[in-house]
C-alpha cells in the first residue's frame, strides 16, 4: 500500500508506504524528512503518534490510510 496524503504545510505531500511483501515501511513527513519501520505496527503507532486528520487538507484521505493500516495489522 501507499499512500500520498496533501499536508497542511507543504506542497509536497506526505506519502506512507506499508509493504509487507518487500519489508518496506517508511513515510515522508511534510518538511520531507522521513521515517523508516520494521513493521506495519511501528508505522502505524507513529502515524498515530504524530499526525491527525486535520494536518492534511482531505481528511477524508488521511482517515481511509488509517483505516486501511489498521486493518493491515490485524
Amino acid at each position: 500500500m501507499e499512500f500520498e496524503l496533501i499536508s497542511n504545510e507543504s506542497a509536497i505531500p506526505c506519502l506512507v508506504v506499508a509493504d509487507p511483501d518487500n519489508g518496506r515501511y517508511m513515510i515522508r513527513d511534510a518538511d520531507t524528512s522521513g521515517e523508516v519501520f520494521n513493521s506495519n505496527e511501528e508505522l502505524l503507532q507513529w502515524v498515530k503518534k504524530n499526525w491527525s486528520a486535520d494536518d492534511f487538507k482531505n481528511k477524508n484521505h488521511y482517515n481511509f490510510m488509517l483505516a486501511s493500516l489498521n486493518q493491515a495489522s490485524m
